[in-house]
């Protein structure tokens, strides 16, 4: 199967907490520490209590998780109708195959696990076999789970609530029922042991919270809350009698059993209902999550016995409506969603994400109305522009609303809401409301001006430390309809406004001294400006894009290829690629030397922003009904990626969203992928292979063969003043031989007669050198890899030494000094240790190139070597060139 796309592959999602499916509680007794599992799709998460970051994710499931439950061996899960048992917090082990129908319900009973699906069957597994141990059906309209329960010393039984308000006692070792409960006329919503034996907790749909005892059939207490059905329910077991209740309106509702009256309630603990809820054992914690992708922790040590909250961790509650990378290291993502809220996602680790808040017309109104009913929320950012430059000094994020003329600032480092809200005096006495809104906006490279555009054609400049305005564009503005685009460049000297209808306007931006128009070939829906090119991409309402080059006012590329509203773009950092996502479902990457398209992939939901890293490692993008930000990994970092154009009908493939952890068989996917891929592409050569073609090195140190033309130089500026003082030896110690290998002189001569002979002795008469008895084995052989090894063995001293003995006044021979040219000639033809080749060569004609001259013999050898010298430098000299005048060419094209 080949990969959907070329250069970006599904790297890992950000901003998943938890979903709607209750979490669940461990403990873990050797770290001695509670974990909070939650779901998040394909996937759940692992958390600490004692500190709440994440510790594990699991791998990925077929499809997304249903049910979570967990004993103190494994985490089980449904997914769809298949359950599974997850060990360590990470490996799918066991699957338990058998039910026809969704699972709803999973309860882990000693050494089994019981399962329920919505077509009213129960299972029975042996966790560790597998194997079904009973099945009980019932019939979905007498009696529909709807809860189930293990009351505590309850040997072998297990309690059910039903949707028709009935519930009942099983004993699933004799496959009997025990006793039935007639209810108390309304859906039975949850079930939760109580801290006393015999008496449950039973949650009904009308709101009340019975405390039941089992083995009487008698109610011990009654409660109701007023604010929706019960939806999960816990008891404290610290010692303290108090029972906590969840409501499908966020409430969570504490009660005192010993007083039979409700205690306290917190109101709005999250904005959506309460899907899960647990007091952890003996200590006064309390963890809740929501569908709101929140997770709470909660601590009871207030004065009045409530709770306050802990910690916190949560992403957007609703789709992100803009993303953008933030700073120049690429670790940070703003992000801001339908929520109002604008958040910062690190790449790096889930511990450094923070909230910068969410968007209010009075801050502190805001906190004191709560999360639901604050009348003071602003309504979500469309469109933000930051700049990191100026951060510590003042606000340094610019953002505009929905339906707002209202523009607001934010602080990164502050985390928070700025002070500065503009909106000029001219829209203040608007009398249609929303009439006009801001529309877009920028901040120039030295953080100290916010650009603003509005619906009704008018551009002003604003100073984020102050807060004044500091005039604006046109007289009596810049255009005669909405603001579509608005940018700066990277020297605060020219600014670049589209409008609706198609027309580009450059200004002065010190002056606001109009410089030039250009008219496009449809109207305007955005623009993107990378500052170090000064190039502008336009995005067109005919679904195409255009890139404009602000220096020279001109349109240089067109490109055609979307057949939806283009929702956003980005540039890479160095200008080369731009990225575009469409409402078609495809994210495109053109190329903009070469004018062409060379990737493309489709998704199942389109995306609605997305932005690439600084660093150009990762793609971030967003997408609709969905809250996550996904990062896409750029191949071209790590791998060779043919950026051959793409053809005008290409259909580009589909490709799922990553999840939160990559699975072994995404991983596996990816690899055959990438094999696949390089089909298309030159197949990979080795050494021996590229020699065919070019010419490979010895990868030898430098110093071994870098200086032999030198080595007369060197030992003159190496000579010592003094005369070397030789060391006492001790008489057990054996002399040695100086040399790259250590070896013993096992010769025994008199120390008279090692001072009479010179530092390099004559050979014996007669005697050849090792190099000439090597030479000349070679040229009876034709193989010369012997000799080379036996050279690269050596030191610079050595290889100068060996080569002098070859001339015949040294012992050797004119015949030898021939085999060693054509050993040098063997080299070059193989195209094989190029630098060697040439450094022997040059030794060679510098020590014997007097004697070489006055021999006829060797002419013709001179000849063919000097043949197959210019050869191999003529072509390898041609692709120097070639290569030399394809990096000018590409560098002058970026400039």
């Amino acid at each position: 199967m080949s990969f959907p796309s070329k250069i970006f592959v599904g790297y890992r999602a950000l901003g998943f907490v938890t979903n709607h499916i209750p979490l669940v509680t461990r403990y873990h007794k050797r770290h001695r520490d509670n974990y909070v599992v939650t779901s998040v799709g394909q996937s759940f998460h692992v958390y600490n209590v004692s500190k709440l970051g994440i510790v594990a994710v699991s791998d990925s499931h077929p499809e997304d998780i249903s049910v979570l439950a967990a004993d103190f061996r494994f985490v089980f899960t449904a997914c769809g109708n298949k359950v599974f048992a997850v060990s360590r917090n990470k490996k799918i082990e066991k699957e338990y195959k058998g039910h026809t129908a969704d699972v709803a319900f999973l309860l882990p009973f000693s050494y089994h696990l019981i399962s329920v699906d919505v077509d009213g069957f129960l299972f029975v597994w042996n966790i560790i076999s597998q194997e079904q141990y009973l099945q009980i059906k019932f019939d979905p309209q007498a009696f529909m789970i709807t809860a189930i329960c293990h009351p505590h010393t309850y040997v072998n039984k297990i309690f059910l609530g039903s949707q028709q308000g009935k519930l009942q006692l099983w004993n699933i070792k004799s496959n009997k029922l025990v006793y039935s409960f007639s209810g108390w006329g309304s859906s039975v919503t949850a079930i939760e042991q109580s801290t006393a034996i015999d008496v449950m907790a039973i949650g009904l749909a009308d709101g009340q919270i019975i405390l039941h005892n089992l083995a009487l059939d008698k109610t011990v207490i009654k409660f109701k809350q007023d604010y929706g059905p019960v939806t999960c329910v816990a008891f404290r077991s610290d010692g303290h009698p108090v029972m906590v209740t969840g409501s499908t309106s966020g409430h969570i509702s504490l009660w005192d059993l010993e007083n039979r009256k409700l205690h306290s309630y917190m109101k709005e603990a999250h904005c959506s209902s309460i899907t899960g809820l647990s007091c952890l054992p003996s200590e006064p914690l309390m963890v809740t999550s929501a569908a709101d992708n929140s997770l709470k922790v909660w601590i009871f040590d207030l004065a009045d016995g409530g709770a306050r909250l802990l910690r916190l961790r949560e992403g957007h509650s609703a789709p992100p409506t803009s993303v953008q990378f933030y700073g120049s290291d690429g670790h940070n993502i703003l992000s801001a969603g339908h929520d109002s809220t604008l958040r910062s996602f690190s790449t790096v680790h889930d511990k450094h994400n923070k909230s910068l808040g969410r968007a209010s017309y009075h801050k502190k109104a805001s906190k004191r109305a709560g999360l639901k009913h604050d009348k003071h929320k602003m309504p979500p950012i469309v469109k933000f522009a930051a700049e990191s430059s100026r951060e510590s000094d003042w606000d340094n994020i610019l953002a505009t609303h929905r339906s707002l003329t209202l523009t607001t600032t934010w602080s990164y480092q502050k985390c928070t809401m700025g002070k500065h809200k503009f909106c000029h005096e001219r829209f203040k006495n608007d009398v249609a409301e929303h009439s006009i809104t801001a529309t877009t906006v920028d901040i120039s490279s030295c953080g100290n001006f916010g650009l603003i555009g509005y619906s009704s054609g008018h551009i002003d400049t604003y100073n984020l430390q102050s807060g004044l305005h500091r005039g604006s564009l046109g007289e009596p503005k810049a255009h005669d309809c909405t603001v579509r685009g608005l940018s700066i460049d990277g020297l605060n000297q020219k600014v670049v406004s589209a409008g609706a209808d198609g027309i580009l306007k450059f200004w002065r931006f010190k002056s606001k001294q109009l410089l030039g128009e250009v008219k496009m070939t449809a109207f305007v829906a955005q623009t993107v400006l990378h500052r170090d090119s000064s190039m502008l991409a336009v995005a067109l309402d005919d679904f195409s894009i255009s890139i404009v080059d602000i220096d020279t006012r001109q349109v240089v590329r067109h490109f055609i290829g979307h057949t939806a509203v283009i929702s956003d773009m980005t540039f890479r950092a160095d200008g080369r690629w731009l990225i575009s996502a469409g409402m078609d479902c495809t994210i495109r990457t053109w190329n903009l030397p070469t004018g062409s398209l060379v990737d493309a992939f489709a998704l199942r939901e389109a995306a609605t922003s997305v932005s690439m890293s600084p660093c150009g490692n990762f793609l971030a993008s967003t997408h609709v009904g969905d809250v996550g930000v996904y990062l896409w990994s750029n191949r071209t970092l790590y791998s060779h990626v043919s950026l051959t154009p793409l053809s005008a009908d290409y259909e580009p493939q589909l490709t799922e969203l990553p999840t939160t952890v990559a699975s072994d068989s995404d991983i596996q996917d990816n690899q055959a992928s990438a094999a696949e891929d390089g089909q298309d592409d030159e197949e990979y050569k080795s050494s021996e292979q590229i020699a065919d073609e070019l010419v490979t090195l010895s990868l030898l140190p430098t110093s071994r063969w870098l200086n032999l033309l030198h080595l007369d130089i060197i030992k003159m500026r190496n000579k010592p003043k003094e005369p070397p003082k030789v060391p006492k030896a001790a008489p057990f110690f054996l002399p040695t031989v100086a040399g790259l290998e250590p070896k013993f002189d096992i010769t025994k001569e008199d120390e008279s007669q090692l001072k009479a002979e010179s530092h390099i002795n004559k050979p014996e008469l007669g005697a050849l050198s090792e190099l000439a008895q090597l030479l000349s084995k070679a040229d009876k052989n034709k193989s010369y890899s012997g000799v080379l090894a036996y050279l690269k063995e050596m030191g610079p001293s050595k290889i100068d030494s060996e080569i002098r003995l070859l001339s015949a006044e040294e012992g050797g021979s004119t015949e030898v000094m021939g085999y060693f040219l054509k050993f040098i000639e063997a080299i070059l033809q193989s195209n094989k240790d190029f630098e060697l080749a040439h450094a022997y060569l040059a030794l060679f004609l510098k020590v014997h190139g007097e004697e070489l001259s006055g021999k006829s013999d060797l002419s013709s050898s001179l000849e063919k070597l000097s043949s197959t010298q210019f050869q191999s430098w003529q072509r390898i000299e041609a692709l120097l060139q070639k290569s030399l005048g394809l990096v000018a060419y590409l560098r002058s094209a970026t400039v």
